[in-house]
């Protein structure tokens, strides 16, 4: 491994969504100039366009260090060419369009790097609030194009009730929608490529055809059981993870006040902190240290072999996203 790159926070970026919310709290505490004509839908905490705001680092993006620093920051990952996770926080107050993405072999067929494979982690979940997550037994392409034709393809998915702390997977293929009354911490593959199969009626372009093309009957999508982590720690830290899927692993950390925790299983990954709850320093292996806060991502490059968390007088949560 070359010379350490040391661990830097990202800013997020706020992306309108006709969908989304104008109210982020507890996360962001929008100026009125950045909330814009329409609501928020998505904040990205990591992609290439993504703006580093600390250490030597600062004001450049994640594409740029990608580039620059390949081996420091991607490791084995190197022949990527960018960081392989895109993090976002999703804030739904009204319904997403029925959709569907490719996987690796389908989007590499149309000239595209990666296809998209992703999990949901359930932060803040109203009663009834639901996602749909994949066809039922014995649907038709047929039947998918009759149901948008006559608005009623919501009644063709599977719909799962959510409460705070599930964790949704959701593989290539898979037709799925996203209710209001959520907010999602999403980690997928980094790729934004999406077909739109039904959007209620409301006047969006449509790709029905192509998402019946690559849609799956059947999928490996749902509700993943969360298993508790053995840590070299406190017994009132604690860690669990939520889903391993071959694409990616996410753990939660949990953290008491002032409480410590040593990580260096990830060594060798690039990989995210996400703060949840609380407050926390980072402190790397080569001496550098990163203040942790609300609703950002933390990039710990592939060169980083260890580092501490050590949580603030309230506490911290965390979630860890690695490939």
């Amino acid at each position: 491994m070359t010379n350490a790159l040391a661990p830097f926070r990202l800013r997020p970026t706020f992306s309108p969504r006709p969908w989304g919310r104008r109210d982020l709290k507890p996360w962001y505490t929008l100026d009125p100039k950045e909330q814009g004509a329409e609501p928020i839908g998505e904040s990205w905490l990591t992609g290439p366009q993504a703006v580093v705001e600390t250490g030597e680092l600062s004001g450049i993006t994640l594409a740029e260090i990608a580039k620059m620093h390949a081996v420091p920051l991607l490791g084995a990952w190197e022949g990527e060419g960018e960081f392989p996770l895109l993090l976002k926080l999703l804030f739904p107050d009204d319904k997403l369009s029925v959709q569907v993405h490719p996987n690796d072999e389908q989007a590499q067929a149309m000239g595209q790097r990666r296809g998209k494979t992703e999990c949901w982690y359930t932060l803040a979940a109203e009663p009834g609030a639901a996602v749909a997550c994949g066809l039922k037994p014995g649907v038709t392409p047929d039947q998918v194009r009759a149901s948008v034709a006559d608005n009623s393809m919501e009644e063709l998915l599977n719909q799962i009730v959510l409460h705070v702390g599930d964790m949704i997977f959701v593989d290539a293929g898979t037709v799925h929608a996203i209710g209001p009354g959520l907010t999602l911490l999403e980690t997928q593959q980094t790729s934004d490529i999406t077909y739109r199969m039904y959007d209620y009626g409301r006047p969006r372009e449509l790709h029905l055809e192509q998402g019946i093309a690559i849609a799956k009957a059947k999928t490996a999508a749902g509700p993943v059981k969360p298993e508790a982590l053995s840590l070299n720690a406190a017994p009132d830290v604690r860690g669990t993870r939520l889903i391993q899927q071959h694409y990616f692993t996410v753990d939660r950390f949990d953290l008491p006040a002032n409480g410590t925790l040593d990580l260096a299983d990830a060594a060798g990954k690039p990989h995210c902190i996400v703060a949840l709850e609380g407050s926390a320093t980072l402190k790397a292996s080569d001496g550098s240290e990163v203040e942790l806060l609300l609703g950002t991502a933390t990039v710990i490059p592939a060169s980083i072999t260890k580092y501490t968390l050590s949580a603030g007088a309230k506490g911290f949560a965390c979630v860890r996203s690695m490939p």
